[in-house]
């Protein structure tokens, strides 16, 4: 990381050199006229930039007690062109750009001079920035050249727009990348969704960082902006979810429940998770929307009851859990506690007892979940084990 704040020195060094070069001057305007200069473009309906009244002036004129700035003698004929790798061949004309300033009164260098140093002197060959920045690429452009340095090749990417087609903002919800990890968004499936706004490869929606790396190429990014749409952008994460690794996922949700159940997760809380995984991460598209969705499998008895399972099991709901518990208690093999061997186990006991599959299932998964929506019931059963479930239905059973 290069700190520009470091090179100040090097800054002014280079200011000086274009002073001595007669490429740049002293400028001894204070803060009162140059408010006014502004006032009086701004009355008249002019550009509000700097006058370049000290641009040939005698510094033996230099008012007492103001001390210059360093300003740029900017070109004032003819047109600064950019062959941008992005927005083709761009040009400015040079009397719209005013003479910018250098070095500040107090010595230290300005922004637009430090970038252009430190590029130079770290061998920057390409700056990649948002299209906002083009005009900065006409300045640059001007000071590298007065440098006798060579300008890197520009380009500038269209920037993003909301839903709207305004300007992405805070209020369409324009984050930090840090955001959008805490929102539950995986780094893969954010880069991938940001690569293909205004960026291609033919149909392919899907694109790994790998091929990313292999396929990007600058000619093929539009010129015009795209629009954010986080509805796409769930459906990516969601894409990435189901490729992720099981105890990754795991990883990633336990500090989240950690802090909704105000506690930590033992070993066996998250071994129950990792087998849970490959049902639960096939509902989600975020990680927070599975963390919610795997609360109820680490949860602390007795599980806590939403509206909807408290009717089931107030609406005889009980009463089938305490019928078919005698039933579950007597599987004693492990073999015999698996999904598919406890379907067939409650299919026969419905079909024995003549009511249908779902008046049984409704209720387990309500005093087992919390919830009327889960994954397959048999599979909830399978992963929470024969202990946790059985004594999860002696809970609502009392």
């Amino acid at each position: 990381v290069v700190y520009q704040s470091a090179n100040a020195a090097r800054h002014a060094e280079t200011a000086l050199g274009l002073l001595d070069a007669g490429k740049a001057y002293h400028c001894y305007c204070s803060p009162e006229e140059l408010a006014a200069m502004r006032e009086e473009a701004r009355a008249g309906g002019k550009p509000m930039g700097y006058d370049g009244r000290w641009r040939d002036r005698d510094p033996a004129d230099a008012p007492p007690g103001i001390p210059p700035v360093i300003r740029f003698k900017a070109p004032q004929e003819g047109d600064t062109v950019i062959e941008d790798l992005v927005q083709g061949t761009v040009t400015n004309a040079n009397e719209h750009l005013d003479d910018m300033v250098l070095l500040r009164a107090d010595g230290t260098p300005t922004y637009m001079l430090g970038v252009v140093a430190d590029d130079h002197d770290m061998g920057v060959t390409h700056v990649i920035r948002g299209d906002d920045h083009l005009t900065n690429a006409y300045r640059q452009t001007q000071l590298y050249l007065a440098l006798g340095w060579e300008p890197p090749a520009f380009g500038h990417i269209p920037l993003i727009h909301g839903a709207d087609g305004a300007k992405l903002s805070k209020r369409h919800g324009a984050l930090g990348v840090e955001a959008y990890r805490e929102m539950g968004y995986l780094p893969e499936a954010l880069r991938n969704y940001l690569l293909r706004l205004g960026w291609g490869h033919g149909d392919d929606e899907i694109i790994s960082t790998e091929q990313a790396i292999e396929w990007f190429d600058l000619d093929a990014v539009v010129r015009s902006p795209a629009r954010f749409d986080f509805a796409k952008l769930d459906d990516l994460n969601g894409h990435y979810l189901r490729q992720a690794e099981d105890s990754r996922l795991v990883d990633l949700i336990t500090p989240r429940l950690e802090k909704t159940l105000g506690q930590g997760l033992d070993e066996a809380a998250k071994s129950r998770l990792e087998r849970a995984m490959g049902g639960l991460k096939e509902r989600a598209r975020k990680i927070d929307e599975l963390a919610e969705s795997a609360r109820f499998y680490v949860i602390s008895r007795p599980v806590p009851l939403d509206k909807k399972a408290a009717a089931i099991l107030n609406d005889g709901g009980r009463q089938k859990i305490a019928d078919i518990l005698p039933l579950l208690s007597a599987t004693k093999t492990r073999e015999n506690w698996e999904a598919q061997a406890l379907e067939w186990l409650v299919r026969a006991y419905a079909e024995e007892t003549g009511i249908k599959l779902g008046e049984v299932a409704q209720p387990l998964r309500a005093a087992l979940t919390g919830s009327k929506t889960s994954p397959p019931i048999f599979e909830v059963m399978d992963v929470l084990g024969r202990e946790e479930s059985l004594n999860r239905l002696s809970d609502v059973d009392k």
